[in-house]
């Protein structure tokens, strides 16, 4: 396994490999059965790519308010005095008015041949509320030292983004430094390949996952296909030598 190396000035910010809080952003502990509220987490291509980053999390004691105020963009907190000498204050600051920054100073080393890319943390994405903070999207290549700030997107007019202690507050992807591939149609074979490919799956799905089919409070059927074809793929995976 690679090992990707780190360093920090606030210990709070706690970076570690992101995590489904449940219950928690990523929902309750409701069970795939009939009658059940359909939760975030029983989507497996979700919960698979909501662990697949590094969690950062909001560092300060206090919690810290971002309004959209008659067009104007107000942050709400009070920081006190700077930690140590030399650090810009206060950590949170305007960037225009349609967006925020946060004075991160967090230094993670990707790897050659890879890079950072900041993003939403996950439960963004199962908020209800409209306070969950907006990272904005940026790539930051292994040969920049740290990652000196971050970007927000502000709230719209009327709204508010809050950070809490200790929640969650934007996600890092360690992912490869250049995208080097190139959008092709399929050839005729490939494309008939992966057409009985999928026909196959249609046609076995009643018999694979049979004891698990189940219909939402919703009245939404589930039968979690794909999460047993991807527990099947990483067992196989496991068993074939490299």
């Amino acid at each position: 396994m690679r090992q990707v190396p780190m360093r920090y000035v606030l210990p709070e910010l706690s970076p570690r490999r992101t995590k489904l809080e449940i219950p928690g952003w990523a929902g309750d502990r409701s069970p795939r059965a009939n009658g059940a509220h359909e939760q975030i987490w029983h989507c497996t291509p979700f919960t698979e790519g909501a662990q697949y980053g590094i969690e950062i999390f909001y560092p300060f004691e206090k919690e810290l308010k971002v309004h959209m105020r008659d067009g104007k963009l107000e942050i709400e907190h009070d920081f006190g005095p700077p930690p140590e000498e030399g650090v810009e204050w206060p950590p949170f600051r305007t960037f225009g008015n349609d967006f925020f920054t946060y004075q991160v100073l967090l230094d993670i080393n990707p790897g050659e041949g890879y890079a950072l890319r900041t993003e939403p943390h996950p439960r963004f994405y199962s908020d209800t509320t409209g306070n969950c903070p907006i990272a904005v999207p940026a790539l930051i290549r292994n040969w920049w030292p740290m990652l000196f700030f971050m970007v927000f997107k502000s709230p719209g007019e009327g709204q508010t983004h809050i950070f809490r202690p200790g929640e969650p507050m934007a996600q890092i992807l360690v992912i490869p430094e250049t995208a080097e591939f190139e959008l092709v149609i399929m050839s005729p074979e490939e494309q008939a390949d992966r057409e009985l490919r999928s026909r196959r799956i249609h046609a076995a799905r009643s018999g694979v996952t049979a004891d698990t089919v189940w219909t939402s409070a919703t009245n939404t059927v589930f039968d979690g296909t794909y999460r047993h074809m991807a527990r099947a793929a990483k067992a196989r995976a496991a068993k074939t030598p490299e």
